[in-house]
């Protein structure tokens, strides 16, 4: 399964066995630095998630249709 295919949920679940694994200290150092890679990969797909839900959670849908940035210390208009 490729980075595009992978849900959050399964690149977190990646990303945690790989910190699992780290964390151990028993990894042999090419496959340390394989490890991170992959983590750094997962770490940057599971942001661009997360800030593109956040991107969709921000914007209000007024009501003649139009999309608004909502503000939070503004509240809601």
């Amino acid at each position: 399964m490729t980075e595009k295919q992978q849900t959050f949920a399964e690149a977190m679940t990646a990303l945690e066995e790989i910190v699992r694994q780290l964390e151990q200290g028993d990894v042999p150092l090419e496959n340390a630095i394989d490890l991170y890679k992959q983590g750094m990969e997962l770490s940057k797909f599971c942001h661009s998630k997360l800030q593109h839900a956040e991107e969709q959670l921000v914007s209000i849908v007024q009501e003649t249709g139009e999309t608004t940035a909502f503000d939070p210390l503004k509240g809601e208009s």
